[in-house]
């Protein structure tokens, strides 16, 4: 199977069009550059906390929409602390609210903590890209991608260690094959696959 996914992976690449290449290239770098800015306007004393938050907030959001409810959060709970954030409105779960408003609760975060309180590993792997990190952000679409199976992402089975870890393989020897790194690798196809489906989300 991995020739073949690889493969799958590849063929979506060869759709994407010079925009989308370049979009998906520079994706995570300015998504680094969003949370820099985040975490200087809010005083949080680097960008570490924002770009947990931004994790945090990630799923089943919308991308412009994830940037406005991590502001949103962050300004809440510098007007007024954990109470006030919670009543802020965000379009993700609220078990994720509570993962972002415990990230700003810290008083000097390490990468380390904030690790720990994002714990899922699509949320990790999403913080990591941000970071800059060698890794691979693999949540719905990217298994869809990898299977060639355009379905829902309530049906998408769950991406256990094993079947993640033989994913991330196969996302980075399509990677090495085409000549960038994986994370820009994930993000091309996924800004493709979104274009050739529809996707919103």
């Amino acid at each position: 199977m991995t020739r073949t996914n690889i493969d799958n992976i590849k063929a979506i690449y060869q759709l994407a069009t010079l925009t989308e290449k370049q979009d998906g290239i520079t994706w995570y770098p300015n998504a680094l550059d969003i949370a820099e800015e985040l975490g200087e306007r809010h005083n949080l004393g680097g960008r570490l906390k924002a770009i947990g938050v931004i994790a945090a907030l990630s799923p089943r959001n919308r991308w412009e929409r994830n940037v406005q409810d991590a502001d949103a959060l962050i300004a809440a709970f510098n007007a007024g602390g954990a109470e006030q954030a919670m009543l802020t409105k965000v379009c993700t779960f609220g078990a994720n609210k509570a993962k972002a408003i415990k990230i700003l609760q810290l008083q000097h975060a390490s990468e380390t903590e904030i690790l720990a309180i994002l714990s899922g590993p699509k949320l990790q792997e999403f913080y990591n890209c941000i970071y800059g990190l060698a890794d691979v952000c693999i949540d719905g679409h990217a298994f869809c991608i990898w299977a060639a199976n355009r379905t829902c992402l309530a049906d998408v089975p769950a991406i256990g260690v094993k079947l993640r870890r033989e994913i991330k393989t196969d996302y980075r020897a399509a990677a090495d094959e085409l000549g960038i790194t994986p994370s820009a690798c994930q993000a091309i196809t996924w800004v493709t696959w979104r274009r050739i489906h529809g996707v919103t989300k």
